[in-house]
């Protein structure tokens, strides 16, 4: 006897809109409040969206296929992610990264300190793709400096939170540079440079204002203790030349040319690795395990107490580093897959798209999601995921390149957590610069006039990427 098929039925807005709403008072009371990982908040969600479509007829089956379907969706982005995992331990065996900490520092300026304060920064977070690194090590040089100098700290953090996450947004080292194309289903690279239409404005608003309230400071000072160690060791542990910089502008050179992204990612990790065994001395086995587990200190055969703030930044890389976002994004995967296979997703889309009727209204709308999230959870990864997830079919609806979509995720998600206090990032930035989240907000910039950008460009149609008729196919497939 063949088993009956269940009558599907149509899920009702209150129905559609339950798992998001407790989805929110779970990550309030368990990120926020009781400091839980996201991840066991995510699979709960999905398990109650799981019971919502068995009731309206879906079988295990059909919601397990739309899981499948949401990762398949998302395995080339999460390929990506775990090649920047392997290029940033490469770059770091063979001393290309840490080559360019070491010149780097010698950047900063006395006399324009709140200026080269989020110029290093930004360039610290762009080579290393991490803001936190950059505010743990150099970031707080640079504080020691304006200390001595009398400048205002305030300012000076704030400078250095927005340097720190103008890499944090446009590295392709970055994970939350890799994880909103994979929410939105744009490419890495298209959506690093659509990001320069607002990132630069923000920037050049930024360089202004910090230019300004630096012209007062001191015309010399001396390097900070603290440089002057991390440059003296980063010696010690690496030789320097230009050939080490050669994988670094393969990817340049490779993003200019508009090269497959994983082989050319690929591409320059082994080719440090190479250029690491030769120009350093380490061995090829060190250098592979570098590329899966991450780079180590002891690796360079270096005898010593090492400073705290090289293990910050040097430490760091392997194919591992990426498991926890990795499973992050299976988990609100999984959680969007159910909503999508069920329709339920759908049912919140068409209740907001019948509100939002234009560009502007459905690019605002996006921010106030990203605002909601991260205000919620205090997490960068779910200001991205989550509402990338809920307006990622919506765009092509409006003849919207998903790149916007990507790039008002970075926008409005990533750069925000740093400015809300009882984040991660907030309090991250507060025991590691001295400087309560509240004084240097004002002064990160960088952080939200991206957001007001973002709004001005949504109003005027400015940097506002069409589909056409090709790419309109690809994206409704």
């Amino acid at each position: 006897m063949e088993k009956k098929e269940r009558v599907k039925r149509q899920a009702s807005f209150t129905q559609a809109v339950i798992p998001i709403i407790f989805m929110m008072i779970l990550l309030v009371v368990g990120v926020g409040v009781m400091g839980l990982r996201a991840e066991p908040i995510l699979l709960i969600v999905a398990f109650v969206a799981g019971i919502i479509a068995w009731r309206l007829g879906y079988s295990w089956i059909e919601m397990q296929e739309g899981i499948v379907e949401k990762l398949s969706m998302s395995m080339p982005a999460i390929l990506i992610l775990w090649v920047v995992g392997l290029m940033i331990g490469s770059w770091m065996y063979s001393g290309a990264i840490p080559m360019i900490i070491y010149y780097g520092v010698d950047i900063i300026s006395p006399r324009y300190l709140v200026v080269s304060a989020f110029f290093i920064t930004a360039l610290f977070s762009t080579v290393t793709g991490t803001s936190w690194g950059s505010v743990g090590t150099i970031g707080v040089a640079v504080m020691g400096i304006a200390g001595g100098l009398g400048v205002s700290l305030p300012a000076t953090a704030g400078a250095i939170v927005g340097g720190s996450y103008f890499g944090d947004k446009l590295s392709p080292l970055s994970d939350t540079t890799n994880l909103a194309p994979i929410a939105a289903g744009s490419q890495l690279y298209e959506h690093i440079r659509h990001m320069l239409y607002t990132t630069i404005p923000a920037s050049i608003v930024a360089l202004i204002v910090y230019f300004i309230v630096g012209m007062g400071a001191a015309s010399s000072v001396s390097t900070a203790e603290s440089v002057q160690l991390l440059q003296s060791q980063l010696n010690n542990m690496f030789n320097w030349n230009i050939f080490l910089l050669i994988p670094v502008i393969l990817i340049l050179v490779g993003s200019f040319l508009k090269w497959p992204t994983i082989p050319t990612m690929l591409g320059s990790s082994f080719l440090a690795i190479i250029i690491g065994a030769i120009s350093q001395g380490f061995t090829i086995k060190n250098g592979f395990i570098a590329m899966i587990s991450g780079f180590n200190i002891s690796m360079t055969g270096f005898v010593g107490e090492v400073s705290p703030d090289i293990l910050t930044l040097v430490n760091r890389g392997g194919a591992q580093s990426m498991a926890g976002t990795t499973i992050l994004v299976f988990c609100a995967m999984g959680f969007a897959g159910i909503m999508s296979a069920s329709g339920m997703l759908n049912v919140v889309l068409e209740a907001i798209m019948r509100k939002v009727k234009s560009d502007t209204g459905l690019i605002i709308s996006t921010i106030a999601s990203c605002f909601t999230v991260a205000f919620v959870t205090g997490s960068s990864y779910l200001s991205i995921l989550l509402p990338g997830q809920l307006f990622r079919d919506a765009y092509p609806k409006l003849n919207l390149h998903p790149k916007n979509l990507s790039r008002t995720l970075e926008d409005s998600g990533t750069v925000l957590v740093p400015l809300i206090p009882w984040s991660a990032a907030g309090a991250y930035m507060y025991a590691t610069l001295g400087v309560p989240t509240l004084e240097y907000l004002p002064w990160a910039i960088f952080n939200y006039m991206g957001i007001i950008f973002a709004i001005i460009f949504a109003i005027t149609g400015f940097g506002i990427a069409k589909l056409d008729l090709e790419e309109k196919k690809q994206t409704t497939k």
